[in-house]
């Protein structure tokens, strides 16, 4: 897939109410897909494909966790730090910012800096 259809799937998946909603529920702090249920008003069969198709395109991540009884339950994420969109030669191009790659950016920083001592 090109650079062209990728950012075209994306503007798809963010047009999208139910996966935008998603992720801003799940942007201010992990959620079940139940949690993102009720917060969506969306079935949970709504909320597992859009959850599968921003993972997919990586807006969300997911995390796995053992509630008080034992259960294991995976919470999600939303990613998504920054989203910028550049209208040039007649075509869009869109440019996406994750919190992981924000993260990774922030830790090459730092070990430059160290490394430079």
């Amino acid at each position: 897939m090109g650079r062209g259809e990728t950012d075209v799937t994306v503007f798809q998946v963010l047009a999208d109410e139910y996966s935008r909603r998603i992720l801003l529920a799940a942007d201010r702090e992990p959620r079940t897909a139940k949690d993102l249920s009720d917060i969506c008003d969306a079935s949970l069969t709504t909320i597992y494909r859009r959850v599968s198709t921003l993972q997919d395109h990586g807006l969300v991540r997911e995390h796995s966790t053992v509630g008080a009884d034992g259960a294991h339950r995976s919470q999600f994420e939303t990613t998504l730090e920054e989203l910028h969109i550049t209208v040039a030669d007649g075509e869009f191009s869109l440019s996406v910012e994750t919190r992981d790659e924000l993260a990774d950016n922030f830790t090459s920083l730092w070990t430059n800096i160290r490394e430079d001592r």
